[in-house]
């Protein structure tokens, strides 16, 4: 299955954006998904990243943090970018899963996102967003799940590319998964290849 962009490249093979170098800086901003709950150190997808593309991956997961928590973490890197201490090349953006888990308002994720989006945006970090998938115990249960449709209205938005289809095959699939809402070691595998084949096509990693 392709790691299309929903409704902004899908699988176009021309790549929009220019590789980035294998010295550089990724943060992915996330939650436990991208901590890597459900796996043994060095089996989270960003580390597993990092081994494919030589870039220096920085785990920015925070179990159960939501999008607010990640909106009040995210000036701590910004001033680090804009001091020089720790320059960020791309910003890859996984958040929400929490915030529907609790009932969150959809209005006001869509708000903390877009927050995170513009801002990373005006301090010069090309940023990517990573669909997450609706919550249905039923999806799951008949090995079936699709992205949230917030994600999509986001990217387009703000102009981000939306990188879909990341989680929703691995959560929908026990074998994959240590927990209800956590993959396990070869989850995270299928994410870190699903999500380097979805950098590829927009052209960040090269070919």
């Amino acid at each position: 299955m392709c790691c299309a962009l929903l409704q902004l490249v899908g699988c176009d093979k021309d790549p929009r954006y220019a590789p980035l170098p294998s010295t550089a800086n990724v943060l992915i901003l996330g939650d436990s998904l991208t901590f890597g709950t459900g796996a043994d150190e060095g089996e989270d997808y960003p580390s597993l990243l990092a081994n494919h593309t030589g870039w220096n991956v920085m785990n920015g997961g925070v179990p159960g943090n939501t999008s607010l928590q990640g909106l009040e973490r995210l000036p701590d890197y910004l001033e680090a970018h804009a001091m020089g201490d720790q320059h960020i090349d791309l910003l890859i953006v996984e958040l929400g899963g929490n915030d529907f888990l609790k009932r969150v308002p959809q209005q006001q994720i869509a708000e903390n996102l877009k927050s995170i989006l513009t801002q990373a945006k005006d301090h010069g970090i090309q940023t990517v967003l990573i669909a997450i998938p609706e919550v249905s115990p039923v999806g799951a249960a008949l090995g079936h799940l699709s992205d949230h449709p917030l994600y999509t209205q986001l990217a387009e938005e703000t102009n981000t590319p939306l990188l879909s289809d990341i989680f929703t095959e691995v959560l929908a699939k026990n074998s994959l998964k240590a927990d209800p809402i956590h993959p396990n070691a070869e989850g995270y595998k299928l994410v870190a290849t699903k999500l380097k084949q979805a950098l590829q096509d927009l052209g960040f990693v090269r070919r």
